[in-house]
This record gives structure tokens, C-alpha cells and sequence, in this order.
């Protein structure tokens, strides 16, 4: 795993929020790298759809935005690196675990999902978008600071500090 860049990275809070939901103990799968490794990773599809929310989402937790029903999910965490309780409070930017690979993942990554329910099953999308970041787009040498927005797909991101103004 460690032969992905992502594996074990922090994954930080995307935003300030109460933690509302944790859910750890599910493994990290082994990366696939080839169509043939994702062979028996497909024909596992349907027994991991039948098992429900934890064995599609793998390790996450769930933060309550401020703004009234408003939630973000992170998934797709490692094994026992989740530094977050519930009902712990929690800033944007502060460690919260680590990126893994598990739940219905092939490679290590982490699923962010803003959303209307606590209840990953029938959640609905919000609308989001991220402010203040650097972007390296996929195929780009140079990099590029955006203030508000959503990263192009395949896109390398770091954070940056918000003004203390704009805070």
C-alpha cells in the first residue's frame, strides 16, 4: 500500500463541525493496480452491496456543519486511524485520520460527500465548493492558487491558510 502516494496521508476537516458518527474496524484492501486484480474485486460487488453502509463506505466519519442539516462524510479511511469521537468538535484543517483503502475502494483515496442526511444510504448531494487551495492540474507543470472552487479531476491539491480577514 505504501506504493501509493495517498496511503496514510492526514485527511484534515474540511470544515469547523461536531462529529455526529464514526465507524472504524473495516480492513484496508490491497491496491489494484490492474484490470486482472480487479477481477475478484468485481465479483465481490454484490455480497459488499448486501452488507450495507460500512462495507461501502469502509472506515468514515461524519462531521454536523453549523449551517442547520448540513453534513460531510469522509470514507475510505485506514484501519484505526481515526483521531475523532463523537461529539468532539472539531476546525477546519485539524487532523482527523488517515487516508486509506477501505470499503468499496481500489485504490487508497478519500471519499468526501457533503450532504442533506446522516443516513449514507439516502443521503442527497449539497452543493460545495472549496475555498483557498493550490492546485497542480493533472498535465500542468505550474501551479495554480484559486480562492473559491472545485479542483479539476486527477488534480494534486494542498490547502492553504484563508486570511485572518476572511476567517
Amino acid at each position: 500500500m505504501e506504493r501509493f502516494f495517498a496511503f496514510g496521508r492526514p485527511i484534515l476537516a474540511p470544515a469547523d463541525g461536531t462529529v455526529v458518527q464514526v465507524h472504524d474496524g473495516e480492513i484496508d484492501h490491497v491496491g489494484r493496480r490492474s484490470q486482472l486484480a480487479l477481477v475478484p474485486y468485481a465479483l465481490g460487488q454484490p455480497a459488499r452491496l448486501r452488507r450495507g453502509v460500512a462495507d461501502i463506505a469502509g472506515n468514515h466519519l461524519v462531521i454536523a456543519l453549523p449551517h442547520g442539516g448540513v453534513l460531510v462524510a469522509l470514507a475510505h479511511l485506514r484501519t484505526g486511524s481515526i483521531r475523532v469521537a463523537i461529539g468532539e468538535e472539531v476546525t477546519a484543517g485539524q487532523p482527523v485520520a488517515d487516508c486509506g483503502n477501505s470499503g468499496n475502494s481500489t485504490q487508497p483515496h478519500v471519499h468526501l460527500q457533503v450532504m442533506d442526511s446522516l443516513d449514507l444510504s439516502v443521503a442527497h448531494g449539497v452543493p460545495m465548493a472549496f475555498r483557498r487551495f493550490r492546485e497542480w492540474p493533472r498535465g500542468v507543470k505550474q501551479a495554480q492558487v484559486k480562492e473559491s472552487g472545485l479542483p479539476n479531476e486527477g488534480a494534486v491539491v494542498e490547502p492553504l491558510p484563508v486570511p485572518a480577514s476572511d476567517g
